[in-house]
């Protein structure tokens, strides 16, 4: 009978904290989302991050500063995982896990490829860890972007990253090293 009571009150407990973790989930105002391209031999990169809403804010300039280090969305660091070795402006990226950073400007944004990982995102302290820094071009989006969106475009050997909110998108390209 104790056993019973036990099996049933662990079930209890197990059943709770699965409800509470998928209501969190739910309830976040950033939400997760991933993004992720496929070059034509299978090979992937996935990125992971927290998509936050613009919510009538001034976003670049504002509550993203130009010129600072940014995590590139919100709550946990957004995660850059590819299973190929990449080129990204010249620069090698080798297959492996990585966090992403930006730095936001008017004109021109930097990617920041980090091999820490696990990290929630602010505030930087990662210099010691990058494994490049990389120009980004930046246009302005046809119209505004409620959510911070990431997105690829796929060409043959090269995926081409683009972040777009507010008012802008940066893009950047990331070429199969064969």
């Amino acid at each position: 009978m104790k056993k019973r009571i036990v099996a049933l009150c662990l079930l209890l407990f197990v059943l709770f904290a699965v409800a509470a973790f998928a209501q969190e989930e739910k309830a976040r105002p950033s939400p997760a989302t991933q993004a992720q391209c496929q070059f034509s031999d299978g090979k992937t990169l996935h990125v992971d991050y927290s998509s936050p809403r613009v919510k009538g804010r001034k976003i670049y300039g504002g509550l993203v500063p130009y010129g600072e280090v940014w995590r590139t969305g919100a709550n946990e660091a957004t995660t850059f995982v590819t299973d190929a070795n990449l080129t990204v402006n010249g620069k090698d990226v080798p297959a492996g896990s990585y966090t992403i950073f930006t730095v936001p400007s008017q004109d021109k944004w930097t990617l920041i490829i980090n091999k820490k990982t696990g990290e929630w995102g602010t505030p930087y302290k990662y210099e010691g860890d990058e494994l490049l820094r990389a120009d980004m071009q930046v246009s302005k989006t046809p119209s505004p972007v409620e959510n911070l969106t990431i997105n690829f475009d796929q060409s043959g050997g090269k995926c081409t990253m683009h972040m777009d909110w507010e008012n802008t998108r940066a893009s950047v390209g990331f070429d199969e090293k064969k």
